[in-house]
């Protein structure tokens, strides 16, 4: 489900290539995002405020759209509510039939005119997105006042549902960063927030899940609260029958595994895991009070109806049924009908290994999570199942999303295919995929998974301007990136294509830099898609080749910069995209109007990068420095000998301190938003168990110390240990003192 594949044809495609031109509001220096369906603009531009009216017409004063766009005006644009001369008066009027679309109650106008702003909608939730479209539209002019575009905006959404999917299942933001995370994605016409919270929220069905930090029934339904007075539904999100290591990695529920020596899948005929899935689902609706959603996550249940062993027999089940995929929807039937007869519409995914035979299996009142192709589609609409299409800002890629690909030429590996970067691959599969013909689609979920440890901060460019061609399919994907620039950042926010553009490089480089093989810090796993491994399969972990150790005399004989010459180029030529990157996030984290945090995570990132770079180069040093000693030990100077060598030991001395140092870095940004991943607080413990099935780099150490955790498993230290041993057996036989200093490269202080 990371990367959907790409699903178009050739109508769809056409029309998405005749919307690349400018739209009216952007060719006027408007941002708007989503882009407005209707635009008619007159000739001039009007001045706003310097301070406003509200007058309402059926609606009320504590209405949210009231309250939103009187606080938006003092938080963006810093004015207050006058009557006095000069105030801009901003009419707000709900009257049913006003705006005839087919989503009505999503559908606004605005009549922007020099006697006002007039915003009139069907209902509440049009009312709240014409308010936030009218903050968006409002623009500084140079001399500091403001200004709008004279004329109408027509505006409703193609599709009724727009979802992101937000993990926290390997963190925890605090309350009020979620309340934030909220209010963003309303503030971009998301009116779906799908989390998932696995041990971080206190199961009373299920204590043992619990983590050391979660959020308790209050907070979650006051975060409920929170999203729905803004339109959006706070929707949970719990796995099964598999993707529960969370649970079953706990010896209180190992006995409910589909195969005992794996916690991935539950057995899905055994009664005591119906009865504890469906506690965990009633702690969730217990605190998730006014949400019609669940996320019933039937993803990627690879071993259904295969378990035959002494505690799940799963395979006689599903060959009396007739297939494992009739077993899956025995599976999501139950547990479907428990949540729908609760009163939540179960959105699930309808995927493999169910075959276009099985769809009948599945009741039709559930709606399936993602679209899957020709052979499936038609057959869940005749069925009755409506569908979401999905898609994804992140999936396995580490420290930033791939908003644009590195050209082969700034690669040391090569890489099969090539593609567009993220954002234009979600606004594609929105606005093109087959199955808004060929099946009931409702909406669309873009999700941004965590697995890989990233801050959901890197998330939002994804978020907004791609998942605005579910409101407007086919806009200018180029158009709502400047426009997610400015709004998200404000006005005075500079080359921001260009931060994300070094972001996406310096992040795929940080991966591309290193080699994979066979770890030898983790359990093997168990299986992957394609069946069940016996034995089980080396875990993947990076590392990057090391110079040889020199000999007792000095002697030194190493490739390793020649070996190494292409990764050493393509470092350096990163090094210097990492200073104009440090240079444009410091420069914006003092011109930007909003969202400074998020440049603050974006410079912790970026100084990650720069130490993996600075490491690099650094070994290139340290192989010149011990080639160089070789050389005077050869010469008889064993004073300049020596001292190469101890250039050398303090330059890993440094690369380990800019090691620590970034760690540092990332943990004291990343928790001024987060709960600290901690092994044990408020009388709770983690487990920290791997799953058995997928590698989640976010789960690899308990604490941050993931970012760094390759760097930890390279033998750097007993590499540079030997160093110091043959400069000190070699000092020794010359009559210099020796080097006591012991270096341990496991210390992050």
């Amino acid at each position: 489900m990371r990367r959907p594949p790409f699903l178009v044809i050739f109508a769809l495609l056409s029309l998405c290539a005749a919307a690349a031109a400018e739209s009216p509001l952007a060719s006027r220096g408007y941002a708007v995002l989503p882009e407005p369906q209707r635009v008619t603009l007159a000739a001039g531009d009007l001045s706003f405020g310097p301070s406003f009216a509200v007058q309402r017409k059926g609606v009320a004063a504590n209405d949210i759209a009231v309250t939103t766009l009187t606080e938006g005006l003092a938080s963006r644009f810093h004015l207050k509510a006058s009557g006095g001369a000069g105030a801009t008066t901003i009419a707000i009027a709900i009257a049913t039939g006003s705006v005839a679309t087919p989503i009505a109650d999503q559908a606004y106008r605005i009549d922007l005119a020099k006697s006002g702003v007039t915003i009139t909608a069907n209902a509440a939730t049009g009312l709240f997105y014409g308010v936030e479209t009218l903050l968006q539209l409002i623009a500084p002019r140079d001399d500091g006042s403001l200004r709008i575009p004279e004329g109408r905006i027509e505006d409703w959404p193609d599709m009724p549902l727009r979802r992101i999917y937000w993990d926290d299942a390997h963190h925890l933001e605090r309350p009020e960063p979620l309340r934030e995370a909220i209010r963003q994605a309303a503030f971009y016409k998301l009116n779906g927030f799908v989390i998932k919270l696995e041990g971080h929220f206190q199961f009373h069905n299920a204590p043992a899940v619990v983590e050391p930090y979660a959020l308790t029934p209050a907070e979650l339904q006051s975060l409920t609260d929170y999203a729905l007075a803004r339109h959006v539904e706070l929707i949970p999100y719990l796995d099964a029958p598999a993707h529960i290591a969370f649970i079953l990695k706990h010896p209180e529920y190992a006995k409910l595994r589909a195969f005992p020596d794996s916690n991935y899948e539950g057995c899905a005929v055994n009664p005591d895991f119906y009865k504890l899935m469906e506690g965990m689902f009633q702690d969730l609706l217990d605190a998730n009070k006014g949400v019609s959603t669940f996320y019933l996550s039937t993803d990627e249940p690879y071993y259904i109806g295969m378990a035959s062993n002494s505690q799940c027999d799963e395979a006689s089940r599903a060959k009396e049924l007739g297939s494992v995929g009739k077993l899956l929807g025995e599976f999501t039937t139950k547990t479907g009908n428990w949540l729908h007869d609760r009163g939540r519409t179960v959105v699930f995914w309808g995927e493999m290994p169910m075959k276009p035979g099985d769809i009948d299996a599945f009741p039709e009142h559930l709606v399936n999570g993602e679209t899957y192709g020709p052979q499936f589609d038609p057959l869940f609409a005749k069925r009755g199942i409506q569908s979401m299409i999905y898609t994804s800002t992140q999936g396995e890629e580490r420290l930033f999303p791939e908003y644009s690909l590195l050209p082969a030429g700034e690669r040391l590996h090569p890489r099969r295919g090539a593609g567009p970067g993220r954002v234009e691959e979600v606004a594609r599969k929105i606005s093109t995929d087959p199955a808004r013909i060929s099946a009931k689609v409702i909406g669309a979920i873009n999700a941004g998974w965590a697995d890989a440890g990233l801050h959901p901060e890197t998330f939002w460019l994804g978020y907004a301007a791609g998942t605005a061609a579910a409101w407007k399919p086919n806009a200018d994907v180029q158009e709502s990136k400047k426009a997610f620039y400015r709004l998200f950042y404000g006005p005075h926010a500079v080359d921001m294509e260009r931060v994300y553009r070094l972001m996406s490089g310096q992040a795929q480089f940080w991966s591309d830099s290193w080699e994979t093989g066979p770890s030898k810090s983790r359990k093997g796993i168990w299986g992957n898609s394609n069946g069940i491994f016996n034995p089980r399969h080396a875990a993947q972990d990076q590392f990057v080749p090391l110079p040889p150790a020199p000999g007792a005399d000095l002697a030194y004989s190493s490739k390793w910069s020649a070996d190494n010459a292409r990764r050493l180029e393509l470092a350096a030529a990163f090094l210097k995209q990492n200073d104009e990157l440090n240079a444009l996030l410091n420069d914006n984290l003092q011109k930007a109007d909003f969202n400074r945090y998020n440049l603050e995570v974006f410079l912790s990132i970026a100084r990650v990068c720069r130490q993996n770079l600075e490491m690099l180069a650094g070994l290139g040093r340290m192989d010149a420095l011990l080639a160089s000693a070789a050389t005077a030990a050869a010469n008889n100077q064993p004073q300049p000998a020596v001292a190469a060598v101890d250039q050398a030991l303090a330059l890993a001395q440094a690369i380990r301190r800019e090691r620590n140092t970034a760690l540092h870095h990332v943990t004291a940004t990343w928790y001024k938003s987060w709960y600290p991943r901690v092994e044990s607080a408020n009388g709770r413990t983690f487990l920290h168990e791997f799953d058995d099935v997928k590698d989640h780099v976010g789960d690899r150490t308990i604490d941050l110390s993931y970012q760094v955790q390759r760097e930890l498993l390279l033998p750097f230290g007993d590499w540079v240990e030997q160093i110091r041993q043959a400069r000190n057996r070699y000092a020794a036989s010359h009559g210099l003192p020796a080097a006591d200093q012991v270096f341990d490269w496991k210390n992050l202080s």
